[in-house]
């Protein structure tokens, strides 16, 4: 009770770096149709008040990626990156207990804003963690890149995807990268060192149309029930080997969901073609070629006529590795161990712009420093606790020099 009485009476918002975030916060970079000019501006004051190079670069046009630099004593050494992105998903404004944008803080520190876990949180801290470490006169052997992205709650199609296979990103000489991770509702600390392929499959049925109340053969429907049927089996049985072992996480099974059936024209009329979505994400186990086989085989066995296509297919990326091949692991590990923070290591369920850089080659972790806190990213009231913030850049001026030193 003591403690939170003493929680309650602390005035975040006087702090300079809980300020920054909010200013952040409140910067409406909210998918569809962004305009991204204010964050611009909001990181080029940030990169001047730290004495940072800052440069943008547009793979599409109104869509910048912001990259600043803090030059390392050996700029020669392969550079560390620290990316996160700009923009945030929709909000349902009725389902929010403060308005969105806010950056509201109430009695108890939480600071609610969409953003506040899924990313901002984790580029202010990289700025204010930098602002501290140069304050206090560290100098970092490897230079140091804090890349703010555009479009990653949309896939990243145009902007960390297209970036990392430029002159441009080859010139950071990007050694190994951070990016975001997840809230964790204990005391552990998520990490994640790999993600799923994201497969998102249109398989198209085509049969005999005809009136409703006759029962011809070869039909769109009948077709679509085996494929529906062959997809969601194996659903149940991934579920199973989820459910069965307390060991597995979400990320460790690959994941299959209905989400759009398409097709028909009206009630009493057979269609001459009906058509399913799913979004599939593959475990980092599979075997990329072996499955697209079986959905080959379920499409023959559904019948004449029954194709795929893909709207999203993502090729099998390794995970980075957490052994002592990999110097920034070792750097990460052993400071992480001095904060004594109990670090759960995992495959990441989602997507993140991490999938882009590991693509390349460069070993990338995903971290959010974010314990104790419910998982609210894309959820409504979305909020991080002030005191979980501010404790993250402590974290961060501890890992950035061991992973910038190693």
């Amino acid at each position: 009770m003591a403690t939170k009485a003493k929680r309650m009476s602390i005035d975040y918002s006087s702090n300079p770096a809980v300020a920054n975030f909010i200013e952040y916060l409140r910067i409406p970079s909210v998918q569809p149709n962004i305009n991204y000019d204010e964050c611009v501006s909001f990181l080029e004051k940030q990169a001047q008040g730290l004495g940072l190079g800052f440069k943008v670069y547009e793979m599409v046009p109104k869509k910048p990626i912001v990259v600043l630099t803090w030059v390392g004593l050996k700029p020669a050494l392969g550079s560390v990156l620290l990316n996160s992105h700009m923009d945030v998903v929709p909000v349902f404004e009725d389902s929010w207990t403060y308005p969105p944008f806010s950056g509201h803080i109430d009695k108890d520190g939480k600071i609610y804003a969409r953003g506040a876990q899924d990313m901002k949180c984790v580029g202010i801290q990289y700025i204010e963690a930098v602002r501290k470490l140069k304050k206090s006169g560290v100098q970092l052997q490897r230079t140091l890149h804090l890349s703010f992205v555009p479009d990653e709650e949309i896939g990243g199609v145009d902007g960390m995807e297209k970036f990392v296979h430029t002159k441009d990103f080859k010139a950071l000489n990007v050694a190994f990268a951070l990016d975001e991770g997840m809230a964790c509702p204990t005391d552990e600390f998520v990490l994640f060192y790999g993600e799923r392929s994201i497969w998102q499959i249109h398989v198209h049925c085509t049969g005999q149309p005809g009136h409703g109340s006759l029962l011809f053969p070869n039909t769109a429907g009948e077709k679509l029930r085996v494929i529906i049927n062959k997809f969601m089996t194996l659903r149940d049985e991934q579920k199973n080997i989820l459910d069965s072992n307390s060991k597995l996480t979400i990320g460790d099974v690959t994941t299959i969901n209905l989400t759009q059936v398409h097709g028909g024209i009206q009630s009493n009329v057979i269609p001459e073609k009906l058509s399913v979505v799913f979004d599939c994400r593959l475990a980092v186990t599979v075997d990329h070629e072996a499955f697209e086989n079986t959905i080959k085989q379920w499409c023959k066995e559904a019948g004449d006529g029954v194709t795929y296509e893909f709207e999203q297919k993502n090729p099998a990326v390794e995970c980075t590795k957490l052994d002592d091949s990999n110097p920034f692991w070792v750097a990460f590990k052993e400071s992480a161990d001095k904060l004594k923070l109990k670090l759960s290591c995992r495959i990441f369920p989602g997507g993140t712009d991490s999938r882009y850089v590991r693509e390349v080659g460069i070993p990338a972790l995903g971290f959010s420093p974010m314990n104790n806190t419910p998982v609210l990213l894309h959820d409504h009231d979305e909020f991080l606790s002030a005191d979980v913030f501010l404790k993250g850049i402590d974290i961060y001026t501890q890992l950035i020099p061991a992973v910038a030193n190693a």
